[in-house]
């Protein structure tokens, strides 16, 4: 069968904290999954993600998760269909451990999946959840962003590029290598790098910047005259930073989480430092500053213990101490400190522009909330019947069924609808 990539970097040296932009391990997905399944998928891990390593199986009702995805709420039978075809899709990892040992392992996709009184309940196999859950391998997708994409390759391109958002490029992959990531290895028509530039890269990298909260731009490098390697240059879109959810309640509700507020570590950098490390790793670093006896500032050396990768010895009896660290670790420590603290200010600077637009988002449903209120209940039931008309989704008017003017997944749509209406209601509105 011929294999597909969720390409999860290729090590050549042993993983380490520091080195974040060098982990280039691969989980490769054999098969060939449509642009449906790809977003089952990802909206399967994100339900899971919290509990990934703690919790045997996983559950989500069943009607919305098939709205998620894009098919009909009722549409139980292409929805058994997708979860058959994730059971029967194998995953293959061959990369280097923390201690720089090899590992090779397979695993399938879902180790089970079953439909159940209107419930799905599906797990992961123990070895492939640890994968899954380390945020340097696998980045999980906002579900909002995904249900822009309509090609299964567009999505597939967004999906490969977007955990290298902070280093700015995906490095250098061989055509082998992205033929895999595309889904199109093995088919003799895009051996011919024109064709696959005209057919794949350039539609796939259009919809990725015209869908996707980044702009990515690819480069390519010859061996001779013939192309040989593609890369992406990577940034953030601005104009997409509506699609940026704070998925924090779910980590505000770890142990570590608490903890690492309890030493005065803000909430957004509390929740940065598990994302990006993993709460064991966290967890193992506020036991070693707690065993470090009284310090002139817990949450400074909490900061540096984190980043520094500080570890305890048992030498000399039993006595712990910190292990010392050679000049050319001191340096990359010290190069990934600064590029730390440079991306700390412009996600500090972009939260900051994401609160703004919330409170101008707020202000102008409340408007909404006072144009609804004068209406009468004819209106209010004509103003409800052609808003639906203009959503496009199952979901979309399942949520505004819901919460009615104040659904939030609805909320440009909604504001775009009342600014039509009643211009003049929003004249003097920031936004």
């Amino acid at each position: 069968m011929a294999e597909q990539a969720f390409d999860m970097d290729r090590l050549t040296g042993a993983l380490t904290r520091e080195t974040v932009k060098k982990n280039v391990a691969a989980i490769h997905i054999s098969g060939k999954l449509t642009l449906l399944q790809r977003k089952l998928s990802n909206v399967l891990l994100l339900n899971a993600y919290d509990t990934l390593t703690s919790a045997r199986s996983h559950t989500i009702d069943a009607r919305t998760l098939a709205m998620m995805v894009g098919y009909n709420s009722n549409d139980m039978d292409s929805l058994r269909a997708s979860l058959r075809a994730l059971a029967e899709t194998v995953a293959e990892w061959d990369m280097l451990d923390e201690q720089g040992h090899q590992e090779w392992g397979v695993s399938a996709l879902l180790s089970f999946a079953k439909l159940k009184n209107g419930v799905c309940e599906y797990a992961y196999s123990p070895a492939l959840a640890q994968k899954l859950h380390d945020p340097k391998i696998y980045a999980l997708i906002n579900v909002k962003i995904q249900r822009n994409f309509t090609s299964g390759h567009g999505l597939a391109l967004y999906e490969n590029c977007y955990r290298f958002v902070r280093t700015g490029s995906t490095g250098w992959w061989s055509l082998e290598i992205f033929r895999k990531l595309m889904g199109v290895d093995g088919s003799a028509y895009y051996e011919t790098f024109k064709h696959l530039n005209a057919k794949i890269i350039k539609p796939a990298v259009a919809e990725v910047n015209k869908s996707s909260d980044i702009i990515i731009e690819p480069q390519i490098r010859k061996k001779g005259r013939a192309v040989s390697e593609i890369r992406f240059l990577i940034k953030e879109n601005p104009q997409m930073a509506m699609f940026q959810i704070d998925d924090g309640e779910g980590l505000r509700n770890l142990a570590v989480y608490k903890a690492l507020r309890e030493q005065g570590i803000a909430d957004r950098l509390a929740r940065q430092w598990i994302t990006e490390h993993g709460q064991d790793y966290v967890q193992e670093k506020l036991d070693y500053v707690a065993g470090q006896g009284e310090v002139k500032s817990r949450a400074g050396y909490l900061r540096a213990a984190i980043t520094g990768d500080y570890t305890l010895d048992s030498l000399g009896g039993g006595a712990p101490r910190v292990v010392p660290l050679d000049p050319e670790t001191e340096a990359r420590l010290a190069e990934a400190r600064a590029a730390r603290a440079r991306e700390e200010a412009a996600e500090a600077a972009a939260f900051d522009a994401r609160a703004t637009e919330r409170r101008i988002r707020a202000r102008h449903l409340d408007i909404v909330e006072d144009l609804v209120s004068r209406r009468n209940p004819t209106q209010r039931d004509a103003d409800r019947r052609l808003f639906l008309t203009r959503l496009d989704s199952d979901l979309d008017r399942e949520h505004f069924r819901q919460h009615g003017w104040r659904s939030a997944l609805n909320a440009s749509t909604i504001i775009a609808f009342w600014q039509e209406r009643e211009p003049e209601a929003f004249e003097g509105e920031a936004g």
